[in-house]
């Protein structure tokens, strides 16, 4: 076999492992669509951006266990999910409830919400939101400085956490994915 043959032939290998690969993920993020609308419904947040937060938080594993405690989809902190339950006034709720991607998705939509809400007064609410998400709010007050206060791409400069900005980019990327596949019905 020629050297060119087999460059054809390993590039028609990749490729089709490619479009495998995409074909999966695609499957298994749609999984979450009907759970993710319902939750972007009742608590009026783009569904985009929980995709997105889905996305970077578990890539879409519901049994997801994060290091602090956190768990599911959302990776929603046991906290944040009481909050919810209290709010929607469930007093047989348990943390263990939230593996379930309905309870997760709509327990951390909730706080997602009220945390685009705080900050609703800036030129764009999503990147503290998100980092409030990730880092807690006593981070977000310590980032939040001089023109940092309102204008968020200066406060996205200031996040303290390496990890924190990465995540804040990340999820905001990652929704602007989502709304170009979705302009062309390829979502």
């Amino acid at each position: 076999m020629k050297r060119r043959q087999k460059i054809i032939l390993l590039g028609l290998f990749c490729a089709g492992g490619i479009v495998i690969y995409l074909w999966r993920e695609e499957r298994i993020e749609k999984k979450f669509t009907p759970q993710i609308h319902a939750a972007a419904e009742r608590y009026r947040v783009d569904p985009l951006l929980i995709q997105a937060v889905v996305w970077r938080e578990s890539r879409f594993n519901p049994n997801a266990r994060g290091t602090s405690g956190e768990i599911g989809l959302m990776q929603i902190q046991e906290i944040a999910a009481q909050e919810w339950a209290d709010a929607e006034h469930d007093r047989n709720f348990l943390h263990a409830h939230c593996f379930d991607p309905g309870t997760n998705t709509l327990a951390a939509t909730f706080y997602l919400a009220k945390l685009l809400k705080r900050y609703a007064k800036t030129d764009n609410s999503l990147p503290y939101a998100l980092a409030d998400y990730n880092a807690g709010r006593g981070n977000v007050l310590k980032w939040i400085s001089g023109a940092a206060a309102t204008n968020s791409a200066q406060f996205v400069e200031q996040i303290g956490f390496p990890g924190t900005q990465a995540y804040v980019e990340s999820v905001l990327r990652r929704r602007e994915i989502y709304r170009f596949l979705n302009r062309f019905g390829l979502d």
